[in-house]
């Protein structure tokens, strides 16, 4: 512990696996570990797909391409942290260290977010408006699009660690999770937590908030302009280039809201189910994004399938 007259800070906190399974750590790393290596590889794939096939260098695939690296991101923050303690039995995180996981878990959860909204923008444009979507969505206003996202999470995020380096901490020292989550941080403070409280519940509904509402809206504009299509054919057609994208955005929003309610208002939640919907949160959505792509976009598996018959050949 650090002293200094009537503030007190932890040098470090205690990470928990899954409560009540500890003796089966080992044997629960082994889906961890494939989803883990799902992810990675996975995310992998589709960021050298999209770079070595130039019919996808479209702005579909340009945030397709930035939510692989935002999935990759996740996947590392909380790689090292998990599969220590599941093999090693590291439970001891510094209290930066702590902090630092906390911020770019957050920060690349925002991202996440902001670009499912840009892909639901984009696929809002491709089907109300297909013959402006190449002029409105050029390269140059999807780096714009990308810029403004990474420096949205960065600003609105950066005071959070802060926040709680002032506040003073006392008895538990215990994690939720074996990674660091903001309201599991700040809920082992013996202080006045007010401020972290507000400023996180803020922060979380004008940007995930607000994102997840102008999903909705833009899906709302679509089925509309999709019902006034003329032909069966050319509904179904218009409707599957949104299934892959529907399927992404549940994945990550459910768990995503599920938690955050869960920190904030689940004080006899059983611990399991807050775990559980803990790693649902952070630990599927990168594994499954580049599945539900694969099998999902035909561009996406037949360049894929080239890929693999030259490597062959």
């Amino acid at each position: 512990w650090e002293f200094n007259g009537s503030f007190y800070q932890p040098s470090a906190f205690l990470m928990m696996g899954i409560p009540g399974l500890e003796a089966l750590h080992p044997w629960i790393s082994i889906p961890f570990c494939a989803l883990y290596l799902t992810a990675l590889v996975g995310n992998c794939v589709i960021l050298f797909i999209i770079r070595k096939t130039q019919s996808l260098h479209e702005p579909m695939y340009y945030f397709l391409s930035m939510l692989a690296v935002t999935d990759l991101g996740l996947a590392l923050c909380t790689l090292p942290t998990t599969l220590g303690l599941f093999w090693f039995n590291v439970r001891r995180i510094g209290f930066d260290a702590c902090l630092t996981q906390m911020y770019f878990i957050h920060i690349l959860s925002f991202i996440e977010s902001s670009v499912l909204l840009a892909m639901a923008f984009d696929r809002f444009i491709a089907i109300s408006h297909p013959l402006r979507h190449p002029s409105i969505l050029t390269k140059t206003t999807v780096l714009k699009i990308g810029l403004a996202i990474v420096l949205r999470g960065m600003v609105s995020l950066l005071p959070i660690p802060f926040l709680l380096k002032r506040l003073t901490y006392c008895g538990k020292t215990e994690l939720s999770h074996s990674f660091c989550f903001h309201p599991d941080i700040m809920n082992l403070a013996c202080a006045d937590i007010k401020v972290n409280v507000f400023y996180g519940m803020i922060i979380l509904l004008s940007t995930v908030g607000m994102d997840f509402i102008f999903i909705v809206l833009s899906y709302i504009l679509i089925i509309r302009t999709v019902v006034s299509l003329t032909t069966k054919e050319e509904c179904l057609k218009a409707l599957n280039t949104c299934v892959s994208h529907i399927c992404a955005v549940l994945v990550f929003f459910i768990p995503m809201i599920g938690l955050s309610m869960i920190h904030r208002f689940g004080k006899n939640v059983p611990p399991l189910v807050n775990t559980l919907v803990a790693y649902t949160y952070l630990i599927i959505p990168p594994a499954l994004n580049p599945v539900i792509y694969s099998i999902k976009s035909t561009h996406i598996r037949e360049a894929l399938l080239r890929a693999l018959r030259r490597k062959r050949g």
